[in-house]
């Protein structure tokens, strides 16, 4: 293995940590064209060997595996991606590491530095990045004068245990890509939590456009939505579907009906072609190019970073304790 790029065709690829997530990390890696999945690594042994014969490989032992694969997924709890990223990045292996990156930006700091120096890439699994709509989203936005941008990220509560918060745990998509989004700074954040796990988020940037974010886990409906507001258009995206609309200014007219003069005035609703794919198998596809071809990943460390502060801000801010109140 080379340090700025892998020049053989084939990239031998693992996964760390097989539950949830990481076992589709598994069956992608399993089905991308000049990847070889080698091995899988999990604490529950039976874990690790039921995704092994579910997707052809063999599940093995942490140091078997960093010995024999290229690149790895790293998709064990947050409280171990400091850990694990560093043992594998210490072993010379390029790491894609499920979001949220790490649980302190301090050590984020250092993983990336250590990443760096080695010449290895570290890429942060902001998988909403790789949806088709935000592709189509990310070629639009740079055409428009910028106004306004809401985001709903919104469902039932979890059926397994995640110690995540609701900002750490859904809104973590959404900051990541309102900051792809928006070309300037952030001016001033308020947030506040109706429930601590609703959380309502706004934004100011320094151009004076807006943001507003709501995450919940108390919704019985799941919703994934994000529109702009432009001046001259408003865009409506929906994440679930891979769907977006341009909804664009129209010339109003009068036309006379009957001897009688009415007002219409129509709308114009553009549906650019939004190429349908998994989210994950563009990520993963993303992330071996960069290794093989030893360019930037798409969403670095250096984003994920930002990503982080902001998480921590919003929870300060909005799921601290209250004060206490002493009584007249």
């Amino acid at each position: 293995m080379t340090t700025t790029g892998h020049s053989n065709d084939e990239i031998d690829a693992g996964v760390i940590g097989v539950g949830s997530m990481g076992r589709h990390h598994a069956r992608v890696y399993s089905e991308l064209h000049e990847v070889d999945l080698v091995g899988v690594n999990d604490v529950n042994d039976h874990q690790a060997a039921t995704i092994a014969q579910e997707y052809g490989t063999r599940p093995m032992a942490r140091d078997d595996l960093l010995d024999a694969v290229d690149v790895v997924s790293v998709a064990v709890p947050t409280e171990y991606h400091y850990r694990t990223v560093r043992e594998c990045l210490e072993r010379g292996v390029h790491v894609l590491v499920e979001k949220p990156f790490v649980d302190d930006p301090s050590r984020g700091r250092e993983l990336a530095r250590l990443a760096d120096q080695a010449g290895l890439t570290l890429q942060v699994g902001h998988v909403e990045r790789f949806n088709p709509a935000t592709r189509v989203l990310a070629d639009i936005v740079p055409d428009l004068d910028i106004v306004a941008v809401d985001i709903e990220r919104l469902g039932p509560p979890l059926d397994r245990e995640n110690d995540d918060s609701v900002v750490m745990d859904l809104m973590v998509h959404d900051i990541d890509i309102l900051l792809s989004l928006v070309d300037s700074e952030v001016e001033s954040m308020s947030a506040a939590a109706g429930d601590e796990r609703h959380v309502n988020v706004q934004f100011r940037f320094t151009d004076d456009s807006v943001a507003g974010l709501t995450a919940s886990r108390l919704t019985q409906q799941k919703v994934r939505r994000l529109s702009v507001t432009a001046m001259s258009c408003r865009v409506n995206v929906d994440f679930i579907s891979q769907s977006v609309e341009i909804h664009r200014r129209s010339l109003p007219e009068y036309v006379e009906s009957d001897g009688d003069i009415r007002y219409r005035h129509e709308s114009v609703v553009e549906r650019p072609m939004v190429e349908n794919g998994e989210p994950l198998k563009h990520e993963l596809s993303a992330f071996v190019d960069a290794v093989r071809e030893g360019t930037e990943p798409v969403v670095t460390a250096e984003d994920a970073l930002a990503v982080l502060e902001w998480v921590d801000e919003i929870e300060d801010v909005a799921l601290e304790s209250p004060p206490e109140v002493t009584p007249r």
